[in-house]
């Protein structure tokens, strides 16, 4: 079984997959206050809860946009499996065209990548992630990366705005019934779900332009399934698709 952990600025996703089944998925805080044996304590308390006997994972990959996190918490996976870790880097084979990676391309956003060209070689693909930060990462049929467009996440924007304001209150974000609100939960609600629907179509309208060519889009992230419904141009929505890349990695560097 392969242990995966993708470190994100918001949650760090630990996962057990046997073959290609992720049969445990655990979501935790990101604290970089937390030490490693915090970690420690936290992973095998979620690991022997769920009966993984440690010695039957034989592989680890980590992914991480956090660097304060990223040794600490692969010395954790060595201590939990009695194994080094493989720690994604642009090096990595991926499937990609190397030379056409950019530099400051995240490893979550590699993961994205890798596995949206390997789900979809026959076409371009891009990966609509709608986390901390909404992410739009484009690769095309020969497997090059195009680019990627990045803005505040829905709830990013939502803590901003009521953080930054006296009156408006913290809002539970689900498709409202109209985007005429009539008070501050709905207002709120249509303005950042409708709007954001708006901004992701014609992201997605002005990346095709470009290309000259239709992507297919595959949405994932925590809110993806929340506002997908009113994006008519998500072709399919994988909530694993990150994972799934982490995973794709691990076996093409095995």
């Amino acid at each position: 079984m392969t242990a995966l952990v993708d470190i994100g600025n918001s949650n760090i996703v630990l996962s057990i997959a046997d073959g290609e089944d992720f049969v445990h998925t655990w979501r935790i805080g990101s604290d970089t206050r937390r030490t490693g044996d915090e970690y420690y304590v936290i992973f095998r308390s979620l690991l022997d809860g769920a009966g993984v006997e440690l010695s039957s994972v034989d592989r680890a990959a980590l992914s991480s946009v956090v660097p304060n996190l990223t040794l600490s918490i692969g010395k954790v996976l060595q201590r939990l499996f009695s194994l080094v870790p493989m720690i994604i880097d642009h090096d990595a084979k991926s499937g990609l065209v190397r030379s056409k990676i950019p530099s400051e391309l995240g490893s979550d956003l590699l993961c994205d990548l890798a596995q949206a060209h390997h789900a979809w070689p026959d076409g371009a693909a891009m990966t609509i992630d709608f986390g901390t930060a909404l992410t739009f990462s484009t690769v095309d049929r020969e497997g090059r990366v195009r680019g990627v467009a990045i803005v505040p996440g829905l709830l990013t924007a939502v803590n901003s705005l009521t953080g930054a304001t006296a009156q408006l209150p913290q809002v539970e974000l689900k498709v409202p019934g109209s985007v005429l609100g009539r008070d501050s939960v709905s207002s709120i609600r249509a303005g950042v779900m409708y709007g954001y629907a708006g901004l992701v179509e014609s992201i997605i309208a002005r990346t095709e332009a470009e290309l000259g060519e239709a992507v297919h889009c595959i949405a994932t992230g925590g809110l993806c399934k929340t506002i997908s419904p009113l994006i008519p141009r998500i072709d399919e929505i994988d909530r694993m698709h990150t994972l799934r890349g982490l995973k794709l990695l691990s076996d093409l560097n095995s």
